[in-house]
């Protein structure tokens, strides 16, 4: 009978004992959910926020995310043939690993279709505010005169970030017109304040597909224009075969 490459054990070194436990219960989650699912897609995360990620846990209950402690994941994963827990999975382990030094990437573990994840995965965005290092995608100007919005006891707070306000008759007043950022900029910590406190969410919330993996496929890359188009004949190949 063969050895099912799920008992392949994976070498935790230079960890502490607390460490340790966590790392080896994240490589047994990660290969109890090869087992359990059909495809694991390997998503890029823009402009991520953890409250925008609780709420996808919560909508895809029937799935399973993982995000963060990538390298632990792969190590799961196996990042050789020798140490795979799976028939080519260790290009995926390895693709993470790649990913990752370009941004914040995941896995999303399911039994949903191919064309019912890219479908959702392109509809899906939501507003963010953006944070300082974000690049600015348009000019945000404020004109002369009242923010009627605010508190006068935020008066302080607002021209600390550099507003050039005063009280005029208990009501918070830009003294002159006062451009919060140039397209292109680069936001400063102060910046991105303001935009919150004026509820302008500039940055946009999307996961983006890099690859899938399938027993019987193997890893794939997944181009942007392949998150628009699906290959119906492949997909019900996979949906018969797995």
């Amino acid at each position: 009978m063969p050895i099912s490459k799920r008992d392949k054990k994976v070498s935790l070194t230079k960890t502490n004992k607390k460490g340790l436990a966590l790392k080896q219960r994240i490589v047994e989650d990660v290969k109890k959910c090869v087992e359990e699912y059909n495809r694991i897609f390997l998503i890029s995360v823009q402009n991520t926020r953890n409250t925008k990620l609780l709420d996808l846990r919560t909508e895809w209950k029937d799935s399973r995310f993982f995000f963060g402690k990538l390298r632990i994941i792969a190590l799961g994963l196996g990042k050789s043939q020798e140490t795979e827990v799976a028939d080519g999975i260790h290009k995926l382990a390895n693709a993470i690993k790649n990913h990752s030094m370009k941004g914040q990437c995941g896995l999303l573990f399911t039994n949903r279709s191919k064309k019912e994840v890219m479908e959702w995965t392109e509809e899906y965005e939501e507003m963010e505010f953006a944070r300082s290092g974000f690049v600015t995608p348009h000019t945000i100007e404020l004109p002369e005169g009242p923010l009627s919005q605010f508190q006068h006891t935020m008066e302080p707070q607002l021209r600390k970030l550099g507003l050039p306000t005063s009280l005029q008759k208990g009501v918070i007043t830009l003294t002159k017109p006062f451009k919060i950022c140039q397209k292109n900029d680069v936001l400063t910590p102060e910046q991105a304040q303001i935009l919150k406190l004026l509820d302008k969410p500039l940055a946009v919330f999307k996961l983006l597909l890099l690859g899938v993996y399938t027993k019987k496929h193997g890893f794939k890359k997944l181009k942007a224009a392949d998150n628009a188009e699906v290959n119906d004949e492949e997909e019900m190949d996979v949906e018969n075969n797995e």
